[in-house]
């Protein structure tokens, strides 16, 4: 595939449509640029021109009905021109490709979930194959969220209660940034994700390693690697400061204070319902907070408790 670098403003067009978007933004941008010098331009020079003077009485201005309808209809015109073509390029990035693969995008504070075709869940990493056409369906478990990927021109609200989606075809092998582009709260600027595009073999390779812990890595390993990777550190110090919820350290093992309850143990079974079901059981002090439920396989839920079980 052709790699476009870099523009002066913009970032790579990794996606198809990318260059009509682009196309339509420098136009409205060195439209812009030239009216504005042109105008100003023109001001300093009647400024100048016409600056008072002795001897010189400035005379009455008159109407000039067709300069009028020029500055009137003139801009109109270029509107609906501009309306036409961006409505145009946005119905062609909108529609969905005939066997477009479906992924599932989850938006939570403050993580991007991915459910691929298969079934499996990956949170903060989504690899798409290249050249292939996808659909990326997003909603929100908590608040407004937006999905948006710069390189892809791709951007969309993941609206509580409510599907949208995105349509795309990545065009560049790459490793992308996601970013949540609508304010939701204290980690908003931590709500990060990447992209990575991929050959088909390579994409094929990764669905069948989703579940399998990384060669070589201990259980604990990877569960940091999927706690790190699931936004868990934007609400859960791990070092005993206070974020968002409580610290996680020293939490394994011991006695915590549940809001409404007696105090539980934090075994295994205390640590897995925390994760599945994060509403059960409350530590005192956080119950005007929300935490989303997740959803892991086994392997991956032992893996997060063996690494819970780490932060002594």
């Amino acid at each position: 595939m052709r790699l476009d670098p870099p523009t002066f403003q913009l970032p790579i067009q990794a996606a198809e449509g990318a260059a009509e978007i682009d196309g339509l933004y420098y136009f409205v941008y060195w439209f812009s640029v030239i009216f504005f010098v042109a105008i100003v331009g023109a001001m300093f020079y009647f400024v100048w021109a016409y600056r008072r003077r002795k001897g010189v009485k400035a005379e009455p201005t008159k109407d000039l009905t067709k300069l009028e309808l020029f500055w009137t209809i003139t801009p109109l015109i270029f509107i609906t021109y501009l309306f036409h073509v961006s409505f145009a390029v946005y119905i062609k990035n909108s529609t969905v490709a005939e066997g477009a693969m479906e992924i599932r995008v989850r938006g939570k504070k403050w993580a991007w979930e991915f459910e691929y075709p298969t079934g499996s869940r990956e949170p903060g990493v989504l690899y798409l194959p290249v050249g292939k056409p996808t659909k990326l369906i997003l909603s929100s478990e908590d608040v407004l969220h937006s999905f948006y990927v710069p390189a892809f021109r791709a951007k969309r609200d993941a609206v509580p209660g409510v599907y949208s989606h995105i349509a795309l075809t990545p065009t560049v092998k790459g490793e992308y940034q996601v970013f949540c582009a609508e304010y939701c709260g204290t980690s908003h600027s931590g709500m990060l994700a990447k992209v990575y595009v991929v050959s088909e073999e390579e994409y094929a390779k990764h669905l069948d390693d989703i579940d399998k812990p990384p060669p070589g890595q201990t259980p604990a390993e990877w569960g940091k690697t999927l706690f790190e990777k699931s936004g868990c550190p934007t609400c859960h110090s791990r070092d005993g400061s206070r974020l968002v919820g409580p610290s996680l350290k020293g939490v394994a093992g011991t006695m915590q204070p549940i809001a409404g309850g007696p105090p539980a143990m934090a075994d295994e079974n205390y640590l897995r319902e925390s994760i599945l079901r994060p509403q059960a059981k409350i530590v005192e002090g956080y119950t005007q907070q929300q935490m989303p439920p997740f959803v892991f396989k086994e392997p991956q839920l032992d893996a997060m408790i063996a690494y819970l079980k780490t932060l002594k």
